[in-house]
């Protein structure tokens, strides 16, 4: 791998860990609806000029229906229930939890999406993540009612990744990446607005959370998926996902150093059981079967990470 790619490998996944990180910084001040507005206004003021400039919002026309469901399951419902569920659960965990993303999807996709259904050690990888989930819960999740419905928010956040990754393989197809990511983003800025505009800020946030939104609407969802689709080009779908076993990582470091948040037996080891689980779910059968499809299941990059 060119010394390129193991850069923007390292940079995507360690502004996507941190994503986790800023949201907690912003949720000291600003509203959760106020936070997923910015971050998404953020995102398409980066993204929406890409798409125009490489002409990608073309392959769009026609296609806005589906385009709205997309952002609703991918984007809205996610962010909003993710920063909710940051009121309860430290950083570190948030980021391991959406990590199981790729269980989520392989799961589905036994219902959904016969020609991505399960093979050889995906089942294994079922397990062992829903192992890892468990293990989260029942060690640094167990203190309070108020975590555990945290955990399951987040937990209901990675399902809607996973849900919005094949609505995107089977009702956005044809559609430039970086034009779903646009036409998201943009949407998500007219859907969550009246969330804005119910709990604006009561006062002129500090340079600390402004700092934060900026990093986690430009940076982490703008900035890191350009990357994102650079890696893609260098790399292919299938090696360019490793930096979503990447990511999670930077969250339990970031968490750990910056606001000291506990790193316990559990969080290690639920975090090792999730992301072998999830590259078992998605690898596992293509390596062992020779009729698997070459494509990857790997959660599509409109996310937070």
């Amino acid at each position: 791998m060119a010394r390129r790619s193991w850069i923007l490998l390292a940079a995507t996944a360690a502004l996507w860990g941190a994503s986790y990180l800023f949201i907690k910084v912003a949720l000291d001040e600003l509203s959760e609806g106020a936070i997923v507005f910015v971050r998404v206004l953020l995102g398409a003021a980066v993204l929406v000029p890409l798409a125009a400039r490489a002409g990608a919002l073309r392959s769009t026309r026609g296609r806005w229906r589906w385009l709205t469901v997309i952002t609703l399951v991918q984007v809205v419902a996610p962010f909003l229930l993710i920063v909710y569920g940051e009121t309860h659960v430290p950083s570190a965990l948030a980021g391991i939890l959406v990590s199981s993303a790729p269980i989520f999807t392989a799961l589905l996709a036994t219902r959904f999406d016969h020609a991505e259904r399960l093979r050889g050690w995906s089942f294994a990888g079922i397990v062992l993540g829903i192992a890892g989930v468990t293990l989260l819960f029942g060690a640094d999740l167990s203190g309070s009612g108020d975590a555990v419905a945290g955990g399951l928010m987040i937990l209901m956040a990675s399902l809607c990744y996973a849900a919005g990754s094949l609505l995107i393989k089977h009702r956005a197809a044809g559609i430039a990446p970086v034009a779903v990511a646009a036409s998201n983003m943009a949407v998500a800025s007219l859907v969550t607005l009246p969330l804005f505009l119910a709990a604006p800020p009561s006062e002129v946030p500090s340079a600390e959370a402004v700092g934060s939104l900026l990093a986690l609407g430009a940076g982490g969802t703008g900035v890191a998926f350009l990357w994102y689709y650079l890696l893609i080009a260098d790399l292919g779908p299938g090696r360019a996902s490793v930096v979503a076993y990447v990511a999670p990582a930077f969250s339990v470091l970031y968490g750990a150093v910056l606001l000291d948040e506990a790193v316990t037996a559990g969080t290690i080891g639920g975090l090792a059981l999730i992301l072998v689980g999830s590259y078992l779910a998605v690898a596992g059968g293509r390596r062992l079967s020779r009729t698997a499809p070459s494509r990857s299941t790997a959660p599509a990059p409109v996310r937070a990470r």
